[in-house]
């Protein structure tokens, strides 16, 4: 009996539970969408969208390149098989390029011995150490955890600086303003290396996170940000110029006695900007004798020495190498849409900044050529000015497709490395 009732009983269809369950999803997705801080939703959703579309792109364009006649480059070799070293999976190996090697290399040597490696700045490699062993002392691994994290600050911090400088005051233009700037960040000529295991996106994640708190005028975080922005990369210590511009501007570019005590009550932590390179320097001086230890690696390791920026960038647009002078014009552009969109006085913080981190670079001399396109990418505020113009109607839709259609191009470059086009 019992086996015919469960039998009967399987036989009388039962309620249709599904629109129910879709409902109750539906609601369960809203109220954990409403828990997620406004930014974050939407830097995650660009993130991982991000994310996907270039490892897409990336393994079906290394599979093509396969496929061709003497591919990978002789030259190249090398550096395949230390992709091959990191992953097997594309995906992941392709994020790997020259200076994440390098980098790899430092996050391994053994502190417990003299230091001989100066060509670099070490909060990169170092934010890694404390991280490999989560994935079995994997430090190539921790390197790329480092960099994606970063670009997912590097994205929340460009969302939130772009809302305030660019909102009108209304909270939904100040939302949508953020959301474009973070937008257009991600879509600068090489803003797919931000996803690299290289220092990209640890810099401009630093510089933005400095100059946010610099806007809310909270100048002791500024100042530790600022030391560890310093840290990272040579060029890091002279942000503290355009940083002090916010100062000066939050005090209507005032310079009187009364206004200069001010500044110094509450700037002084900006001292601490610089610091961030002394501590490197005072490493190098401690580990070799020599406090210019690491200009002395640059110098004798790529040939690297301190030049008019304006006569490199004149003698690359004079010169016969068209790929110097595309990067260069690239530089150019930059600086073009930079004074044109940052032109009000409110802004000159901003434009000092773009105006440095151009042209340092540039000072280091033709061997900068190679890797010019990386080092743009500090430029961030060129993103605020795209996301200014993109208000207008149509323009953001042209600007969107032209920008992604021309980094797709560099990413493919990028990938294939035959013209040392990019780094």
């Amino acid at each position: 009996m019992a086996d015919e009732r469960q039998a009967g009983t399987a036989d009388v269809p039962g309620p249709d539970l599904r629109p129910g369950a879709r409902a109750r999803l539906a609601a369960a997705g809203r109220r954990l969408a409403a828990r997620v801080p406004a930014p974050w939703g939407f830097v995650l959703a660009v993130f991982a969208g991000s994310k996907l579309v270039l490892s897409l792109i990336g393994v079906l364009v290394l599979t093509a390149w396969d496929q061709v006649p003497g591919a990978p480059p002789a030259d190249e070799a090398m550096m395949r098989a230390q992709q091959d070293e990191i992953s097997s999976h594309r995906w992941i190996s392709l994020w790997f390029a020259w200076d994440s090697f390098l980098y790899d290399h430092l996050a391994r040597v053994p502190l417990d011995r003299p230091w001989t490696d100066f060509g670099f700045p070490l909060l990169y490699p170092f934010l890694a150490r404390p991280l490999a062993p989560l994935f079995g002392g994997h430090t190539a691994w921790a390197l790329l955890l480092v960099a994606n994290v970063a670009l997912l600050f590097q994205l929340y911090y460009a969302h939130r600086l772009g809302a305030r400088l660019l909102g009108a005051g209304d909270p939904g233009d100040a939302g949508a303003d953020g959301r474009r700037v973070a937008r257009y960040l991600l879509l600068l000529p090489t803003a797919f290396l931000f996803q690299a295991a290289l220092t990209e996106s640890l810099f401009v994640c630093l510089a933005l996170a400095a100059f946010w708190y610099a806007e809310q005028r909270r100048w002791l975080v500024v100042g530790i940000v600022g030391y560890f922005l310093a840290m990272s990369r040579s060029v890091g210590f002279v942000v503290v110029i355009p940083l002090a511009l916010v100062l000066l501007r939050q005090h209507g570019w005032r310079l009187d006695p009364r206004t200069l005590a001010r500044y110094l009550r509450q700037g002084w932590p900006l001292l601490l900007v610089p610091a961030g390179w002394l501590t490197f320097m005072a490493f190098c001086g401690w580990q070799s004798g020599d406090w210019f230890a690491y200009q002395h690696a640059q110098e004798k390791g790529w040939g690297i020495k301190v030049q008019n920026p304006l006569g490199v960038a004149g003698s690359a647009l004079v010169g016969d190498n068209s790929a110097d002078t595309l990067r260069v014009w690239i530089a150019v552009a930059m600086l073009i849409v930079a004074a044109v969109g940052l032109r009000r006085r409110a802004d000159w913080p901003y434009l000092v900044y773009t105006v440095i981190v151009v042209l340092v670079p540039l000072s280091m001399g033709p061997p900068v050529y190679k890797s010019l396109l990386r080092y743009l990418l500090a430029a961030f505020p060129v993103a605020l000015v795209l996301a200014r113009w993109a208000r207008r109607p149509g323009l953001d839709a042209w600007l969107t497709a032209g920008l992604a259609l021309l980094q797709g191009a560099l990413f493919a470059v990028w990938l294939t490395y035959w013209t040392h086009l990019i780094i």
